[in-house]
């Protein structure tokens, strides 16, 4: 087992965000929701027809986090946010493949460790003024952005290590003052525990190991919790 990932506690009683998310992947429609979700075992058909166009966002073009592309924003990636029902605004569009902003980004990507699970991170990746940080709120501050697109355009940078965080996701697992923080102490807990469910859910639903734990426990959320009209914490 990874160090880091053995420093967890292996006792006590799971966070909040722990509990609330093992509900979602110990439930018994969780692995055929994610064969749903990414058309496992479903004839090919047509992009768009009866199918869940979010099953290519972390694979189209390659991926985000390939290591052409790992530190810059592409045309490609600004498509991919979109198979998750946003969309960046066209002049930050512009601002992140030709100009300052795009520049500023590449910088801090160079600090985000690529091929890092958000269990195995050190705690500094993830917290207030690390590079991740600094990059959410630059994003975030960009006119019409906001912390939803800003968090989908990371997640396809470092699909492993930043989550997508989004109004289901915050509607079931609450509103932490650190979300990536909170999630990464989860991930840990009782020796990563939820972190090898995510892994077990995600072999046994047969997606490809290219689909994070993150994502795994993203689309098990997205797919059974009713958002819409929901009372969230």
């Amino acid at each position: 087992m990874n160090e880091q990932l053995a420093e967890s506690s292996s006792a006590g009683t799971p966070s909040v965000v722990g509990q609330r998310l093992h509900a979602f992947v110990d439930a018994e429609r969780a692995a055929d929701d994610l064969r749903r979700y990414f058309a496992i075992g479903l004839p090919p058909g047509p992009p768009g027809a009866g199918v869940f166009t979010g099953g290519r966002f972390e694979h189209l073009a390659g991926g985000g986090d390939r290591h052409q592309v790992a530190n810059r924003f592409t045309a490609e990636d600004l498509i991919a946010v979109q198979t998750l029902s946003v969309t960046v605004p066209a002049p930050v569009a512009l601002d992140l493949l030709e100009g300052p902003l795009g520049v500023q980004l590449s910088e801090l990507l160079r600090g985000i460790p690529t091929g890092t699970d958000l269990a195995e991170a050190a705690a500094s990746v993830v917290t207030d003024g690390s590079p991740a940080h600094q990059a959410w709120s630059l994003l975030v501050n960009q006119r019409n952005v906001g912390w939803v697109i800003a968090g989908k355009l990371l997640a396809r940078k470092r699909p492993r290590l930043l989550p997508v965080y989004d109004r289901v996701v915050r509607c079931a697992l609450g509103r932490p003052p650190s979300f990536w923080t909170e999630l990464r102490t989860a991930l840990r807990e009782r020796d990563g525990a939820l972190h090898h469910r995510l892994l077990d859910l995600r072999r046994s639903a047969g997606l490809p190991q290219t689909v994070s734990a993150l994502r795994v426990a993203d689309v098990a959320i997205w797919m059974a919790h009713p958002a819409p009209g929901h009372r969230c914490p």
